[in-house]
């Protein structure tokens, strides 16, 4: 059984944005809201795209705020080069020259899975450039994130030659397996499409380095994380057994102070909330992020 669809079609998602030449690298950039709203960015996870927060961004939109997505390198309609070796900092990087070719100064900051990486990169670097910070389900703590054993495989020695061998039917029954909730076939398949596009699903073993990176930065990134001055909310599916419930009660521990919207209750949300629940997602930003 699947629940119903929540996202427009990836295409026309697609169609709806266009790509910025980033030193040698095409990279997708979408912008919806009005030109003179409060803007705000939103980073997605691995291994999938901006795509993830489309049934999100119209509300957005329609609260008055200038919403940026983006495509990650190697993700999405971004370009997907073999040889790079794919680095959070760099992704970091890259979401700052986006803001400078889009005329972005200060902007709230969303962040879901790989992208909380990101996040706290960018925090480490200007906080003051982020006027808010919202986090969705991401491993913010290195000691706690539990990566699924396709993760670990795929981030061993065998997972250039296993990457070669993945398809649909195993990336689908992988995010089945995150869930709290079900979603529909088709909303999966568009997943699948943004990540295997021009062969972006090979690049997974590159892309999983992050596990490295955030153990190598954890110091600084936490600091960043639990230093942040600005308004902080977390909007989070307890069910996930990636970075769930247990992530949860360390952020209400060390972050007292932050907003938390805890997606739970017998249908318990899981670690996609965006895809999961939209509308609660969507309510829940739109009430933190609106001017």
């Amino acid at each position: 059984m699947t629940g119903e669809r929540v996202l427009p079609p990836l295409r026309g998602w697609a169609e709806g944005g266009g790509l910025l030449r980033i030193d040698t690298h095409s990279v997708f950039v979408r912008q919806d809201g009005p030109e003179g709203g409060a803007p705000v960015t939103l980073v997605h996870g691995f291994p999938t795209s901006s795509h993830d927060w489309a049934a999100v961004v119209p509300a957005l939109a329609a609260a008055g705020l200038r919403v940026t997505t983006l495509d990650l390198l190697g993700f999405g309609e971004s370009d997907k080069p073999r040889r790079h070796r794919y680095s959070v900092l760099y992704q970091a990087s890259l979401v700052e020259e986006v803001w400078r070719r889009c005329a972005i100064g200060s902007t709230a900051l969303v962040a879901h899975d790989y992208g909380v990486s990101v996040g706290q990169e960018l925090l480490a670097r200007d906080p003051a450039r982020i006027t808010r910070m919202a986090w969705l389900n991401g491993g913010l703590y290195p000691d706690l994130h539990r990566p699924v054993p396709v993760q670990r495989l795929l981030h061993g020695p065998l997972g250039p030659l296993l990457a070669l061998f993945t398809t649909e039917r195993q990336f689908a029954a992988t995010l089945r397996s995150v869930l709290g909730r079900s979603v529909h076939e088709e909303d999966v398949h568009d997943l699948w499409a943004a990540a295997s596009r021009d062969g972006g699903h090979h690049l997974a073993p590159r892309l999983l380095r992050y596990i490295d990176e955030r153990r190598m930065h954890a110091a600084r990134w936490t600091a960043a994380l639990e230093g942040y001055a600005g308004p902080a909310l977390f909007v989070w599916g307890p069910a996930d057994p990636i970075s769930g419930g247990h992530v949860l009660t360390r952020i209400r521990e060390r972050i007292p102070q932050a907003r938390v919207v805890e997606l739970a209750g017998p249908r318990a949300v899981g670690h996609y909330p965006q895809l999961e629940d939209p509308e609660a997602v969507a309510t829940a930003l739109t009430g933190f992020l609106a001017p």
